[in-house]
């Protein structure tokens, strides 16, 4: 297949780190290796009239910034597509863009909804999700392993845990890949904003039908839950229950086909897959260190603070570049080497410290149980067209991966 252009150091001041272009089309693994020796606390300029930014490429800088809550926070924003154009308008009611006690005592209810009991009937679930879709792609021999397999991975485990209607779920699908990504170059900003309304307006109606109901879905938990004897204002509903449909399909789904591609790039990893010789849960982190969702974190400064040698003003957005961590070459032996057996294994795929994801537990189930399906069901998988990368500064994944898979 034909590899993506490599960015050079050298064009470093002429590209944008937040440009959704940039990411899609380019290879730019030169330049974080640069930043991480060179500069690893970077000022990136202003670009079309928006600020400049911090950016953050070495493991230990980005650990530093999600462990600083004296000096960094979420409010506002926490990614550069919000931060640079004036702000979240979800700041202080969703969960990632909220700090303080009012997070603490969100993510408490939400928690509750992650209990054993839930998590094993996903589980179980999952692994029957996962075994008929790939059972449903060995069946046509080709497939696209974006659209017909994790696609519906992630789907049907978030929608189980917020108790989706069958009926509604692909509906969903469709929005919520538009909501922080395009499948093309062109496609008008206002897609997004239809589809996040779309979603937002969805979690309204579904919450109000279950206030007053009994607990048994995340969605039902939310609505009905009391924090100092107040319930969660509308706002707050739609928005983590939005943060939850996003965070739970987006992050999986980019996990699981760019764990496919990088099984079909690594044939040793294949076999070590096949022939029993890595642990599944040990191979789902490495997984989820190579293919990096979520390609960075933004945070802004709530005072001065010096990181790098550089001094970071109170106001200066700060984005901590997890793709680049996830292969720091001081804390990952060969980090650019696809390595099922990898341990230990300390990747920033889920964040770190009190913005740990919530949904760490899903994106976890989900890979495992596709590795899982992989090494019981499929005798063998093989690209056979162009991978499509989506259009994000935020995520990080394929809309498109065709392959054949033989038992």
């Amino acid at each position: 297949m034909t590899p993506r252009p490599v960015v050079q150091p050298d064009d470093l001041d002429r590209v944008d780190l937040a440009s959704p272009v940039l990411h899609a089309e380019n290879n730019l693994d030169e330049v974080w290796r640069h930043l991480r020796a060179n500069d690893p606390v970077h000022w990136h300029r202003p670009v079309d009239g928006r600020p400049g930014f911090w950016v953050i490429t070495r493991h230990a800088d980005v650990h530093k910034v999600y462990q600083d809550k004296g000096h960094f926070t979420t409010a506002g924003g926490n990614a550069l597509a919000t931060l640079l154009t004036g702000g979240d308008s979800a700041s202080g009611t969703m969960l990632a863009v909220t700090d303080g006690p009012r997070h603490q005592q969100i993510r408490n209810v939400m928690t509750r909804g992650l209990n054993p009991r839930t998590l094993e009937a996903v589980r179980h679930s999952l692994q029957q999700t996962v075994d008929r879709l790939l059972k449903n792609a060995l069946d046509m021999g080709e497939c696209d392993a974006a659209h017909d397999v994790a696609a519906n991975v992630p789907l049907g485990a978030i929608c189980d845990l917020l108790e989706i209607p069958e009926s509604d779920r692909h509906h969903l699908l469709g929005l919520t890949s538009h909501a922080w990504s395009t499948d093309h170059a062109d496609e008008p900003p206002q897609e997004a904003w239809v589809a996040k309304s779309e979603i937002l307006l969805y979690f309204s109606r579904l919450a109000k039908e279950r206030r007053g109901a009994e607990y048994d879905d995340m969605v039902t938990l939310l609505a009905n839950c009391r924090i100092k004897g107040e319930p969660l204002s509308a706002t707050e509903l739609m928005a983590n229950c939005y943060g939850l449909m996003i965070g739970g399909d987006e992050t999986g789904r980019h996990a699981i086909t760019g764990t496919i591609l990088a099984l079909t790039e690594n044939p040793d990893q294949w076999r070590a897959l096949k022939n029993g010789d890595v642990d599944i849960k040990t191979a789902t982190e490495e997984a989820l260190r190579w293919t990096v969702p979520s390609l960075h974190g933004g945070r802004t400064a709530t005072g001065d603070v010096e990181l790098g040698g550089k001094l970071i003003k109170a106001g200066d957005v700060a984005s901590v570049w997890i793709y680049s961590a996830n292969r720091d070459e001081e804390v990952f032996d060969e980090p650019d080497r696809f390595l099922l057996g990898r341990t230990p294994n300390n990747h920033f795929t889920f964040a770190y410290g009190m913005h740990y994801c919530l949904g760490h537990y899903l994106g976890r189930m989900e890979v495992h149980a596709v590795l899982d399906g992989l090494r019981r069901l499929v005798g063998n998988v093989e690209q056979i067209g162009e991978e499509k990368w989506i259009y994000s500064s935020i995520l990080h994944g394929m809309h498109s991966m065709p392959v054949r898979m033989t038992a």
